[in-house]
């Protein structure tokens, strides 16, 4: 007796992980195009790709959570990741701190010399 192949098809959901099982290859949803039929992925090692929907639907695919470890670049930004977007803020605030305060410092140094 054969096996049959098992069809797992889902629909492409924007900010879900997939593995396409034949190709053991990890890749996420940045974009879904209804109108154009197509679909922006993002691999791991950050290749972005336009696969159209027939392509899509031709993938054995299933659902993961997001890879341990996954340092998203500007793409997460761009899909609105509210949590990495804080991070930056964050990350901005402080330097933008440390240069005002160096500002602070020479503008103090320059009045003495006067």
């Amino acid at each position: 007796m054969g096996f049959a192949a098992v069809s797992r098809d889902y629909e492409p959901v924007k900010g879900q992980w997939y593995e396409n099982v034949e190709e053991d290859e990890t890749f996420r949803v940045l974009s879904v195009d209804e109108d154009a039929e197509l679909v922006e992925i993002e691999h791991l090692d950050g290749d972005i790709e336009e696969l159209d929907i027939d392509a899509w639907h031709e993938m054995d695919l299933d659902r993961i959570a997001e890879p341990e470890g996954w340092a998203a670049g500007q793409e997460a930004s761009k899909s609105g990741d509210d949590e990495d977007e804080d991070d930056e803020d964050e990350d901005d605030w402080d330097e933008d701190d440390d240069e005002d305060e160096d500002d602070d410092w020479e503008d103090e140094e320059e009045n003495e010399n006067y």
